[in-house]
């Protein structure tokens, strides 16, 4: 009788064993139907009822919506002010399936990272591109910015942030800056260290998540926003090109209707393009940018909206003007507009730039070298003191003040091919300006601007700063660029720091007796065709590979058409080097945006070829008629005030310029309804 009993017990206990194992697994299929990303056992055993992380979900499309009350990055553990370190789970980057994505799409490094140009040099081998184990490739197969994966799935897999929980990578220490801000400084393990001064240390409390404390009533239904909630429009402008150089002239219509603001989504226009744009096709798509793009609604009003949109009108209604001292007309779109556009800058603009931000990533300028555009509008800004102001609430607009020099420089790791520590890191900054000021959350960060000349700028800044006003050095269509609101930086090569005009000029026209020249190391994929075409092919076409400083500046300042084409990006110094020594530009470089493209009208001074068109270049050229080169090469020493640096600024010049283009494109894309 004994027997029979364990014998029952026994059976009853298995099968209760075998209706818990189909149990469990009923509920781990259901779970893993409802959370397709790798969360169906951690759903089971958190309290979160399944949630996915504490601030972040991933949709059926593998986007991102941020919690609206909670940061857009990591969430610090604000329990004990105390801690001389605060751990924070920090956010990996991975693909759609939770997989960690190394960065293919890296241009190759190498381990130079000083600003000195030696002798035998090309000027764009004075950063760090090349990985020293690709140095010994051939030029032709050396891997470049623009190979192995495409931009836009690279930036995805380093970009989008898809936070897993599980991992611990870094701890993150409070700084405080020189200049006198707190920040936010990452120390991920696998990053160089920074060099902070150990006096610059101090312990600050984690910031909080406060209700901001001006326009409070204003301000009830608008939690924090995440710079991951790219809430943006497209709307656009029509310039106006001149009669003169034989362009189509059109009418402004700037009275496009505005719609209500929405989370940004994936539009056919925000889709990588595969074809070529021309410049013809990109001075309609900012033309059509002036009416049709609007920022963000914003969340509550300002005294600053109304004096911009009183500029705009303004602006708009510029009365007609003819060639002022300095000025000629057929270099501008619209010349009358350009003038009182400046002239308001000048009488109303105030930035406000943040304090926030360790060095050497933030506030320390790069002065020398073909990053310098970055360095030296951060040192003229910063010491400006007409155009900043000290009281955020009269702001304009608002200044991230980071070097993307200085952040590859500081916090890269050579060979790694992977840009995720670098993402992580202004994401992180950004969770401190948007804790501890309530400025980003009114505009979703449409009043803020960054200036970045690094080639990475654009892959690095586009996700968690998309809604800012970028002026970037790698101007590509392909990369992202919005017209009406970003802006194509000028990347100019700075040799002398203490005098950036050094060698400015060149040879009178009678001296000019080079057609066509460009020298230069094989970066990219565009370099080795044009010299497979052209090297030692015609006597009037001096084309090289690298050569001498000297004799590289003597050519500029002795040709007739400087040769300006990519490297591994579509921006190249040489652009600027051109008009530097007054030589006519012949750009070759698909879908590059040049500077200053909002207010210059480029083909008055610019020869563009498409890439396709390099085997005709000679012919290009010797077709365009004498005195139209004349006349091309006059506009171009017309335009060179546009392209200088000046320790102190003086008007017109590049630094006003950048600013000028920052602020009309703030000016035309605000709204306030």
């Amino acid at each position: 009788m004994g027997s029979i009993i364990r014998y029952h017990n026994l059976f009853e206990t298995r099968r209760l064993v075998c209706l818990l194992g189909v149990v469990f697994g009923l509920a781990l299929i259901i779970q893993y139907f409802g959370f397709p990303y790798g969360y169906a056992l951690s759903s089971l055993f958190t309290a979160n009822g399944g949630q996915i992380s504490s601030s972040q979900r991933v949709d059926q499309s593998g986007n991102f919506s941020r919690s609206d009350n909670l940061k857009h990055g990591s969430v610090v553990n604000a329990t004990n002010t105390n801690l001389i370190n605060e751990t924070t789970n920090e956010t990996k980057l991975s693909d759609a399936n939770n997989e960690e994505v190394e960065d293919g799409s890296m241009p190759p490094m190498n381990e130079r990272s000083g600003d000195t140009l030696t002798e035998d040099v090309d000027p764009e081998d004075e950063s760090p591109f090349k990985d020293s184990k690709l140095d010994n490739k051939s030029n032709v197969e050396s891997l470049g910015r623009n190979s192995s994966l495409p931009p836009d799935k690279a930036a995805d897999s380093e970009d989008d942030l898809q936070a897993s929980n599980s991992t611990s990578e870094s701890s993150l220490s409070r700084v405080v800056d020189t200049d006198g801000g707190g920040s936010i400084s990452p120390a991920p393990t696998e990053a160089k260290s920074l060099e902070i001064s150990p006096t610059a240390l101090s312990i600050a409390p984690p910031p909080l998540v406060v209700t901001p404390q001006v326009n409070l009533d204003a301000q009830k239904e608008a939690p924090l926003i995440s710079s991951y909630q790219n809430i943006s429009e497209k709307e656009g402008n029509t310039g106006h090109l001149l009669e003169s150089d034989n362009l189509p002239v059109q009418k402004r219509t700037d009275h496009a209707p505005t719609v209500g603001h929405k989370i940004h989504e994936m539009k056919e226009s925000d889709k990588p393009i595969d074809s070529v744009v021309s410049i013809a096709e990109m001075n309609v798509m900012q033309q059509e940018t002036r009416t049709s793009f609007r920022s963000m609604k914003p969340r509550w009003s300002s005294d600053v909206d109304q004096e911009l949109l009183h500029a705009k009108s303004v602006i708009e209604n510029s009365p007609l003007a003819g060639n002022e001292p300095g000025l000629y007309a057929p270099l501008y779109r619209n010349l009358s507009m350009f003038m009182r556009s400046y002239e308001l800058m000048e009488q109303i603009l105030k930035v406000y730039i943040y304090s926030e931000g360790a060095r050497p990533v933030f506030h320390t300028p790069v002065l020398k070298g073909i990053y310098a555009s970055e360095g030296w509008f951060m040192k003229l800004l910063k010491r400006n003191k007409k155009f900043v102001t000290k009281n955020p609430k009269k702001a304009h607009l608002f200044y991230l003040p980071f070097s993307s020099r200085m952040l590859e420089e500081t916090l890269y790791v050579p060979d790694s091919h992977s840009r995720r520590n670098l993402v992580r890191y202004l994401s992180d900054y950004l969770d401190i300006i948007i804790q501890r000021h309530n400025f980003w959350n009114r505009t979703a960060g449409a009043d803020h601007f960054l200036v970045a000349c690094h080639d990475w700028a654009p892959s690095e800044t586009k996700r968690i700063m998309a809604n800012c006003i970028r002026a970037l050095c790698n101007a590509d269509i392909k990369e992202g660029f919005q017209f009406g609101k970003d802006v194509s930086l000028p990347e100019t090569y700075i040799r002398a720091e203490k005098n950036p005009l050094r060698e400015i000029g060149g040879k009178r026209l009678s001296k000019r007796r080079t057609l066509a020249f460009f020298a230069g190391n094989m970066h990219g994929y565009l370099r080795p065709i044009l010299l497979n075409n052209w090297e030692n092919k015609d006597p009037d076409m001096k084309i090289f590979g690298k050569i001498s400083k000297v004799s590289y500046v003597q050519y500029m300042k002795s040709s007739k058409y400087c040769i300006c084409a990519k490297g591994y990006e579509v921006n190249s110094p040489r652009v600027v080097e051109a008009i530097f020594y007054e030589c006519v530009p012949v750009i070759i470089s698909d879908n590059f945006i040049p500077p200053f493209f909002e207010t210059l009208n480029w083909e008055a001074f610019a020869i563009f070829v498409p890439e396709k068109d390099i085997p005709k270049l000679k012919d290009i050229l010797v077709s365009i008629p004498d005195r139209r080169y004349r006349e091309m090469q006059r506009r171009v020493k017309l335009v060179q005030q546009h392209f200088l640096w000046h320790v102190k600024p003086v008007k017109y010049d590049i630094f006003n310029m950048i600013l000028h283009s920052i602020w009309h494109n703030r000016v035309f894309g605000v709204r306030t309804r």
